[in-house]
């Protein structure tokens, strides 16, 4: 890997460790999951498990079924591939991985369909590779730092905070960064006087986007142009959450970046900026991101003069550390005549191969699978 130290890329340089001679670590990679981003996180498996290097690495596949029971599956990449004729599952097997009982013992195990019990042997590290709820939000994170597990990642507050819009806008806020104006609307208040939540609603101005507060990957999102339309886009948000978030539309570029967590206790990395370029009225939905509908352009890097870049990076990084990062997290930004907001952190963005938070990362010079190393690594390293 080269890098121009002369590139506004620099702050993104990085250089994987090469593994010492003859040893190689075992990585649990852990996707499926309960929420609605179930399929994404099968796709995101499915590129890790083809790109992961495997003369460093030796790989566990535990899938979650959509109703929570931890399997054993098969390590093929091919089995998760994304289409828009077939969106990848964890197929329930009848296998069930057991986590360590404590933290004096980094055994796992599965239970065959059989019954029989088969030891899969001692695991250096987790790369939950989950998105959405039970898995992004804190939930399978606290899991592992119960049962003493280094992971990939953000920790338990990161991630909980990072899920929630509303705390994540919140905590924004607080450390004097610029975000959309938004109301956040549960469903109690909703069905208790939708005529009050809409005056407030029509404060922020039309068009608004409305959001499921703990979802990811645009599912449950719309966009309304008028009142008239306020009432199904709250029934859409409302039916993946019990809270949603109205935000006001702000015009500017869409721009995001990536951010890597330093080495040793080092400030955090920051990317070049990716830019999604809409056609017409869209947003980028989640045909968009995932099965290549129309209407949606990635640029990368995007085309930014020296100083919005290194500003861009800096409130990046400032975000990250307010939320406490760690790993990773992809900061989603809009360019306004009055300078960057922003939209939203993901602290476990798409990682998919055409994704955008690797593609920042590949046109600031981390390959795919020196980006998976270094990530690994990452969580190897860091103190929970």
């Amino acid at each position: 890997m080269s890098i121009d130290p002369t590139s506004p890329a620099e702050t993104g340089a990085t250089t994987a460790v090469s593994a010492p001679a003859g040893h190689k670590q075992t990585v649990v990679v852990l996707f499926g999951g309960r929420s609605s981003e179930h399929a994404i996180s099968c796709a995101t498996a499915g590129g890790v498990l083809s790109a992961i290097d495997r003369d460093r690495y030796d790989v566990v596949p535990v899938g979650i079924t959509r109703d929570g029971a931890f399997t054993l599956q098969p390590d093929d990449a091919g089995a998760f591939s994304l289409s828009a004729d077939s969106l990848p599952g964890v197929v329930d097997n009848g296998t069930r991985v057991h986590w360590p009982e404590s933290t004096s013992s980094r055994e796992l195990s599965v239970v065959e369909p059989d019954g029989s019990v088969r030891l899969l042997g001692a695991v250096d590290v987790v790369f939950p590779i989950l998105h959405g709820r039970f898995g992004e939000d804190g939930t399978v994170q606290g899991l592992l730092e119960l049962v003493g597990l280094p992971y990939v990642g953000a920790g338990l507050l990161a991630s909980s905070v990072g899920m929630d819009k509303h705390f994540t806008k919140t905590v924004l806020q607080a450390a004097g960064i610029a975000v959309a104006p938004w109301r956040t609307v549960r469903r109690r208040a909703w069905q208790d006087d939708p005529a009050q939540v809409t005056a407030d609603v029509a404060d922020l101005g039309f068009p608004v986007f409305v959001k499921p507060a703990r979802a990811g990957s645009s599912v449950g999102v719309s966009r309304v142009d008028s009142e008239a339309g306020l009432a199904a886009a709250m029934e859409v948000g409302l039916a993946e959450d019990g809270k949603v978030l109205v935000e006001a539309a702000v015009v500017g570029r869409e721009i995001e970046c990536a951010v890597l967590g330093g080495r040793d206790g080092g400030a955090p990395r920051t990317s070049v900026g990716g830019e999604i370029v809409l056609g017409g009225e869209t947003f980028y939905d989640f045909e968009s991101k995932y099965l290549g509908a129309p209407g949606a352009d990635l640029v990368c890097p995007a085309e930014l003069a020296a100083d919005d870049l290194a500003e861009m990076q800096r409130l990046a990084a400032l975000a990250f550390e307010a939320v406490d990062g760690t790993g990773l997290s992809r900061v989603d930004f809009f360019l306004t005549d009055d300078g960057w907001v922003i939209n939203e952190i993901n602290t476990m963005p798409g990682f998919t191969p055409i994704s955008m938070f690797p593609a920042c990362w590949l046109a600031s010079g981390l390959s795919y699978r020196e980006l998976i190393t270094e990530l690994i690594e990452l969580g190897l390293e860091t103190e929970r």
